[in-house]
């Protein structure tokens, strides 16, 4: 009810995006060969686009399944960190109090354990990163002062509650001899100790979203409540030193972080409503205004949506790249070309978009996906025609 792989593919493909990767949070989510090859017969007849797997990591749960679940194909393993499961569905549960019917999250020597069979895999894990424990106690102290605006939001999850999170990630992912990457940073303090990890010669590697680099709490009167994501749009300071991380390479990719719920639901207060909004149609457009105006270069920009991922992940050679013998995936773009983002303009079955109104310099106007031409002018065109995409390289962590 929230969203399917054929809107969702179908918005890739409007957007200039030729292969996604399906996060884990589905239900239920990819935690074992039997689950993933539901998974996989369930999506192939839906792709519009090219698409890879993740496995979920759940720590003890499904410890165990995690080695023929890299040799099935998943690209690499997510964790969500403090997030606990409902046992019937194993659906991730955001918010749960003492004695709520879920599986607790792992605990620390559980995801150390994970960690090191991932490794043993041959396979990158990627974190969620933020403190749960500390985050709920803000957000209890906030809604006892009645407060719903969105400084209150930002003080119940402050950066430092992201920060806690990746060097705690580091330290154990270090130890454990893991690749570990770090999804859609918006603190910019964060991305010190990636880059410090890095310096190391440790194997970790970091993205962020469009949402943090074009959004500041500002425009939460404009955009409401649809701007509410985990971890928050944060202040000027945070954005500019992400802007700084993707020049610098500090940080090695972009994505988007696509996740809309069902209209009727992202409603209420800050509190109340859920996180997530739309994001894989609006990336493309918004990371070309951002190359129009001088914040990116192109080259820069095809490394963090393209290159970057396609080495991390173990697709380079047939992603990621333009020569004989890969995939034929191409964007075709127009710098002279502006749009205005509109929410009726979104494919999602859901349209909650955080930009809707703003126009952007340059446009993708054409998309190929090995070959065949799967959208022009912003729409898609053909049948669903997308493959499972399974790692044919061993990530990489520098080069």
């Amino acid at each position: 009810h929230k969203e399917d792989f054929a809107h969702s593919t179908l918005s890739a493909a409007a957007g200039g995006v030729t292969t996604v990767i399906e996060m884990p949070n589905s239900v239920p989510p990819v935690k074992d060969l039997e689950t993933f090859h539901s998974r996989l017969a369930g999506l192939q007849p839906q792709a519009f686009v090219d698409f890879a797997l993740w496995g979920m990591m759940l720590g003890d749960s499904n410890v165990k399944d995690l080695p023929a679940l890299a040799e099935a194909g998943v690209v690499g393993f997510k964790f969500f960190w403090g997030y606990a499961l409902n046992p019937k569905t194993w659906a991730l549960v955001y918010n749960f109090t003492q004695g709520d019917d879920v599986i607790l999250p792992p605990d620390d020597g559980e995801v150390f354990d994970s960690f090191c069979a991932i490794a043993r895999a041959g396979r990158p894990v990627a974190i969620h990163a933020e403190n749960r424990d500390i985050i709920v106690r803000l957000t209890a102290r906030e809604k006892a002062t009645g407060a719903t605006d969105y400084a209150a939001f930002l003080r119940a999850r402050p950066a430092f509650t992201e920060t806690i999170a990746i060097q705690h990630g580091i330290s154990v992912a270090g130890a454990a001899g893991v690749h570990l990457h770090i999804l859609h940073i918006a603190a910019g303090q964060g991305l010190d100790w990636v880059t410090a990890a890095r310096d190391r010669g440790q194997p970790v590697t970091a993205e962020t979203c469009p949402h943090y680099l074009t959004l500041t709490d500002e425009d939460f009167s404009r955009a409401g409540i649809s701007m509410k994501v985990y971890p928050p749009v944060r202040e000027k300071a945070d954005q500019d030193r992400l802007w700084a991380g993707l020049r610098d390479g500090d940080l090695q990719v972009v994505g988007s972080d696509h996740a809309p719920h069902h209209e009727g639901e992202k409603t209420g207060t800050l509190w109340t409503a859920p996180a997530g909004a739309c994001g894989i149609q609006t990336m493309v457009p918004l990371m070309l205004d951002a190359a129009a105006n001088g914040k990116i270069t192109l080259n820069q920009l095809a490394g963090v949506l393209s290159e970057n991922p396609a080495r991390i992940w173990g697709l380079y050679g047939q992603k990621g790249v333009i020569k004989e013998g890969a995939d034929a995936d191409l964007t075709i773009v127009d710098l002279g070309r502006s749009m205005v983002i509109r929410k009726d303009g979104m494919l999602s079955k859901n349209k909650i978009v955080m930009h809707d109104g703003m126009t952007v310099q340059g446009a993708p106007v054409a998309a190929f996906v090995r070959g065949s031409q799967v959208m022009a002018n912003g729409r898609p065109l053909g049948q669903p025609r997308g493959r499972f995409i399974r790692p044919s390289a061993p990530s990489q962590a520098k080069w």
